[in-house]
């Protein structure tokens, strides 16, 4: 019996013991500092928020490419519209507070999805990766000619979450020092709970993974529900699902309108976070590195995308001493993981069982063709 299958038999409530155990592992993180994972040349709570950003991302392009089967090559648009929407209504041309202007963000990059959604989704393949790859690439160069946007000077002074407590924070958390074969708590460096300065990068990893938890949630829901059964209908057999009654152009619709609703809420905590954006924070290559996570993980499973995106993340950080040479080996890594697993690291279930079920055919007709000239 392997790992996942009996980790399914546990009973329910260790099951959720084991999850509730290691979510408080996921938060303690930035303050365990364990070693052989810290990232010494960078800060360790920034680098986990990114983290964070990219499994949001991926999670919301994991809908689009893995559910419905749908390739979005610029995803990065609708990161840059939430980015650019909550960055316009807290500093360039409003002074509203973040709190209020994430949930504007999410609803323009909704419509934004829509919008683009309506027109280009009757086209499949090919002809609609082309098209998304425009959109990402027009919403760059709209923002670097329109001085209403910021221009290439972008916008600064975007406002950040409200802290709890004030500066001071509501209390400080020591970080443990791992010494030599001791671990002590280090009073002189602390994090303050939820003060979200320039400083500390740790409280932003919180409200992040607290947003990521929450999507998954919601994710579980809808893939379990009648649309996404629908998804996968669609992404199965297009004509066949219409044929059974699917609307399939209207879930297609919702699962693309999904997807940027997630980026765009991504993007605008991306934005809070960085205080600063331009159009170059918003670059081709980010598209391709979010689609890189979900296949690297495995397209359609959402747990496979978390994983993909935290490597994709995690590890040209925790590698910078090979920095001439981590674009090479990321490069090596994807065209190995191409060649001996296609299907990702961590394939949804289907998958599985459909290469299982066509090794075991193929089995099959090899007996059946070694069996023939022996009654001739």
């Amino acid at each position: 019996m392997n790992p996942m299958t009996r980790l399914k038999a546990l009973p329910k409530p260790l099951k959720i013991v084991l999850w509730v155990l290691l979510a408080l592992f996921a938060y303690a993180l930035p303050l365990l500092e364990l070693p052989f994972i810290t990232t010494d040349r960078a800060d360790f709570g920034g680098v986990l928020f990114v983290v964070t950003m990219y499994a949001l991302v991926a999670l919301g392009l994991n809908i689009v490419v893995g559910y419905a089967g749908l390739l979005d090559l610029g995803y990065v648009g609708f990161y840059a519209i939430g980015a650019y929407t909550a960055a316009i209504l807290t500093s360039f041309h409003a002074s509203w507070p973040l709190l209020l202007a994430i949930p504007c963000a999410v609803v323009a990059t909704t419509l934004a999805g829509i919008l683009l959604g309506a027109p280009t989704l009757r086209v499949r393949g090919d002809y609609l990766a082309i098209v998304t790859l425009g959109f990402g690439e027009i919403i760059r160069l709209v923002a670097v000619n329109l001085e209403w946007l910021g221009d290439r000077r972008g916008i600064s002074q975007i406002a950040r979450p409200p802290s709890l407590g004030g500066e001071e924070g509501l209390f400080e958390i020591p970080h443990l020092y791992w010494g030599d074969g001791t671990v002590l708590l280090d009073t002189d460096d602390t994090t303050k709970f939820l003060e979200f300065g320039p400083v500390d990068q740790i409280p932003y990893y919180w409200l992040g993974l607290t947003v990521c938890i929450l999507v998954i949630f919601a994710d579980r829901l809808i893939k379990n529900s009648r649309v996404g059964r629908a998804w996968e209908a669609t992404r199965e057999d297009e004509d066949a699902a219409e044929l059974m009654g699917v609307p399939t152009f209207k879930f297609k619709l919702l699962a693309f309108a999904t997807g940027a609703f997630i980026g765009g809420l991504a993007g605008s905590l991306y934005a809070s976070r960085q205080n600063f954006i331009n159009p170059d924070s918003f670059l081709l290559l980010f598209s391709i590195m979010f689609l890189a996570a979900v296949v690297v993980g495995g397209q359609g499973n959402r747990w496979g995308v978390v994983v993909g995106a935290a490597l994709v993340a995690y590890l040209p950080q925790r590698f910078r001493d090979f920095e001439d040479f981590r674009v090479l080996a990321f490069g090596v890594a994807l065209v190995m993981l191409a060649n001996f697993r296609p299907e990702g690291l961590l394939p949804p279930k289907r998958t599985v069982r459909a290469k299982q079920l066509e090794h075991e055919l193929e089995e099959l007709e090899e007996g059946t063709e070694g069996e023939e000239p022996a009654r001739v």
